[in-house]
């Protein structure tokens, strides 16, 4: 079947026949484990958070006493209505069935007993058998059809002609029988053709009940492994509604004869109920048969194994049997002391998975298309992993962390969390280990989830009693507190005196509640005070670096009243701030968080009348900063080489102070680069030519700021102003002789002004010569003067970057 065609074949399922009903129907549970997966997932949990539940205001809020020993898993139906007895009308209910055949409808908020009703005399003490209580009815979890409101309960009941199993068809508002309980019956042929009939006497109906493909079924195995000439294996089912019974059924050994008239491969899984895939087909695992280890051929007898079933249960389509069957025969290490759960649908190449474990504590991960079959050599499985002893089931869910899949084991005295990676190819790695839960009896124990869609999980667990402590403890885990997950919550969650039978007990939780249900009693475990849930908001979002960003939480509650108290603001692990509650609100104030985004978190501190609560994360994007930047020039005008300072100034939108480069240009030519101090730069340039210039600042931006351009600024640069001095030599002079006038020229800032000097007597020119580069000289040999005084000036022509210039009169005297 291709994978479209086995997605609509689920979706036919999900409409007609009740399949995975819990996911239709929110905050109900309707069946073993939740769904017919056997995730132990309630995803729709908004009010049990790891910040309330690991608080002082989680805790037992009501005991409610019970006629006898509860096996089977408490079941919730929101929003009930009770049709018969004094407390008619709507209520939450909480359904519980005991050994001694007794169904309670109860009030989940009130611990009132809406409803109870007793099916018949519990079998005392089964062959002998005290791997159970003292009295066995009711030790499987009864199932419910939410949309006929129907729950069937398989009953064990003593009659006159002996022990009988009867499946009843209850409503749900007067657990009164809808049609005739059916006497449970069945035979098969065995290999030698002659009939196998069922009986009651020998078969244990301890695994949960399975509603899919509209019909009911049942695993049965056997007590203590007692008259295992007697007792086998048997998977049967009802048509749901009228409880017909299918015209096929199974049982996993058909064997006529074994070495030690030893058969069983017997299903019972420490209760866990068998699965159904998306095709609703039936998975189950075997338990051991004939301890020689002889016995197994995977067609007359599938002891062991993991077996898949045709939903008319008349063909075993699939198996998986490990290799070392035979010593786990030989030594009782059932394979199904523990059940299947079967993944949800994953990406990839392997989209149908599958996990089981069993007494030799490994836990094997199956392609649900092909679980392997049988080699003597080898494992022909995805991978095995440690998982210790399991008297237990898996559970899983989705981690928000990476949002990959998690597979709960809970062998030995540790809960593991196992990531699933679907790509190249599936495989399992350890996340998180909790502590031990302690407890005693058989090795391992059972967990559920609960989470707000895939956030906020918590892994609930029960322990096992010892000898020194009848108690059995719930645990409550964070799998996301690090590879030694927190404990958030412990406490006694009843008591456990049969200490020869497993406590089976699986924690479910409900509505912000969690059911536990023991020896004698259903416990319920809450909230001391109103719930409250925590939001964030702020402003702005994204904010720009440096800028202040106001936070502000909000705790809600459906209750009359304002939480006060105070609100602490995380990022991580690090404490930004806390502010005071008002008027449900707390605002805080931030201007230090860095460029990037920021998983910002806020939990509401609680008080005497309302919850601690913990938000969701808001991610707060903190963006560059707008720059703008200034440039001015001093002085201006200037004159040719002389020093001009440039000064730039960039700010910043938030007031944050800018760091980094300036780039100073004069048209698209860089002057220089100078780096930020304090927001600031200058440099002084003396090379601009003699016109005017367009000098920018560019501000070349930073990780945290943007970058930016001044707007221009005109810098005149004019021709440099020039002194020219004469001299002369002799002064006296005599007619006839020569006189050397030096005329000297200086730039005002400097350099070579290299035009002509014209030197003059009064107004008559008497010479020209050009200025030195080197002396900055003009020289003049004069011997043509007549006796007398002359007044001698010299005149600098300027040109090109310097001014003209005069000297004052030299009084030449010739004598």
């Amino acid at each position: 079947m291709t994978p479209v065609s086995r997605v609509l074949g689920f979706l036919v399922l999900l409409c007609f026949s009740g399949a995975t009903v819990s996911q239709a129907w929110p905050q109900s549970i309707t069946t073993y484990h939740y769904d017919n997966n056997r995730t132990g997932w309630n995803s729709n949990e908004p009010n049990l958070t790891p910040t309330n539940v690991g608080s002082s205001y989680f805790g037992l809020l009501r005991t409610v006493p019970l006629d006898d020993q509860v096996d089977s898993q408490p079941l919730y139906m929101p929003a009930m209505n009770i049709t018969s007895g004094q407390f008619q009308g709507t209520h939450d209910v909480v359904y519980v069935a005991t050994e001694n055949n007794t169904v309670y409808a109860i009030d989940a908020e009130s611990g009132v007993v809406l409803l109870n009703a007793n099916f018949g005399t519990p079998v005392h003490q089964p062959l002998g058998c005290d791997n159970n209580a003292p009295n066995v009815g009711i030790t499987s979890t009864p199932v419910i059809d939410p949309v006929s409101n129907t729950l069937y309960v398989m009953v064990y009941t003593q009659q006159s002609a002996g022990p009988a199993y009867l499946i009843h068809a209850l409503d749900l508002g007067s657990l009164t029988d809808k049609v005739a309980p059916r006497l449970v019956t069945a035979s098969q042929t065995l290999t030698n053709n002659s009939t196998f009939n069922f009986n009651a006497k020998y078969q244990r109906q301890r695994p949960a009940l399975l509603l899919a493909n509209s019909n009911v079924y049942a695993a049965f195995g056997s007590f203590c492994d007692y008259s295992p000439n007697l007792s086998r294996g048997w998977l049967l089912g009802w048509q749901a509604g009228t409880l017909t019974p299918l015209a096929a059924n199974h049982v996993f050994n058909t064997q006529a004869t074994s070495p030690k008239n030893y058969f069983l491969s017997a299903i019972w899984m420490s209760g866990f109920g068998p699965s159904s895939d998306d095709l609703g087909n039936i998975l189950v695992v075997t338990g051991n048969s004939d301890p020689s280890g002889t016995t197994y051929d995977g067609t007359t007898n599938i002891q062991e194994s993991v077996v898949k079933v045709s939903p008319d249960l008349s063909t075993v389509l699939d198996v998986f049997t490990p290799s070392n069957w035979g010593s786990l025969d030989q030594t009782d290490g059932d394979f199904g002391a523990g059940g299947v759960l079967v993944l949800p649908d994953q990406p990839g190449s392997y989209p149908h998975l599958a996990v089981a474990a069993g007494k030799a504590a490994t836990m094997f991960f199956m392609n649900e298309d092909n679980l392997g079959g049988y080699s003597s050599t080898t494992n022909n499985v995805l991978g095995a992993y440690p998982v210790g002893a399991c008297w237990c089931g898996p559970s899983y869910f989705v981690d928000p962390v990476d949002s990959l899949p998690r597979v709960v084991s809970s062998g030995g005295r540790l809960v593991k969390v196992w990531r699933l990676k679907s790509s190249p190819s599936p495989s399992l790695s350890l996340a998180a280990s909790s502590v031990s839960i302690g407890g005693g009896q058989d090795l391992g124990f059972f967990t559920s989830v609960s989470s707000n869609g895939s956030s906020n999980p918590i892994i609930w667990a029960l322990s096992r009693p010892t000898t020194t402590d009848l108690s059995i403890y719930l645990y409550a885990f964070n799998p996301d507190s690090g590879t030694t997950m927190k404990t958030l919550f412990k406490g006694a969650a009843g008591t456990w005196p049969n200490l020869t039978g497993n406590a089976n007990l699986v924690p479910v939780v409900a509505k912000g509640q969690v059911l536990v249900a023991s020896h004698n009693q259903l416990e319920i475990f809450g909230f001391t005070a109103a719930v409250t849930t925590t939001t964030l908001a702020s402003s702005p979002n994204p904010s720009p670096y440096g800028g202040r960003v106001s936070i502000t939480a909000t705790v809600h509650s459906t209750t009359t009243g304002t939480p006060t108290g105070t609100v602490t603001f995380q990022e991580g692990a690090t404490t930004l701030g806390t502010a005071t509650m008002s008027s449900g609100k707390a605002t805080f104030t931030i201007s230090t968080l860095s460029l990037g985004t920021h998983s910002i978190t806020a939990v509401y501190s609680g008080d005497a009348n309302f919850v601690t609560s913990g938000s969701p994360a808001l991610v707060q994007t903190v963006i560059q900063s707008a720059t703008s930047t200034t440039v001015t020039s001093a002085p201006n005008p200037s004159q040719f080489n002389q020093s001009v300072v440039l000064s730039a100034k960039v700010s910043s939108a938030t007031g944050a102070i800018p760091t980094g480069k300036v780039l100073f240009k004069d048209g698209t030519s860089t002057l220089g680069t100078v780096v930020l101090t304090s927001g600031a730069a200058t440099l002084s340039v003396s090379n601009l030519a003699v016109r005017q210039h367009s000098i920018t600042a560019v501000y070349n931006g930073s990780p945290n700021f943007t970058t930016s351009t001044s707007a221009p600024v005109t810098q005149t640069v004019n021709k440099a102003t020039t002194t020219t001095t004469l001299a002369s030599t002799p002064n006296p002079s005599t007619a006839g002789s020569a006189v050397t006038f030096t005329a000297t020229v200086l730039g005002a800032y400097g350099g070579n002004a290299l035009a002509n000097v014209i030197l003059k007597d009064g107004t008559t020119t008497i010479g020209t010569s050009p200025v030195s580069a080197t002396t900055h000289q003009a020289n003049f040999v004069i011997s043509t003067l007549a006796v007398g005084a002359h007044n001698i000036t010299a005149t600098f022509s300027g040109g090109g970057n310097f001014a003209a210039s005069s000297s004052a009169i030299l009084q030449q005297v010739v004598q």
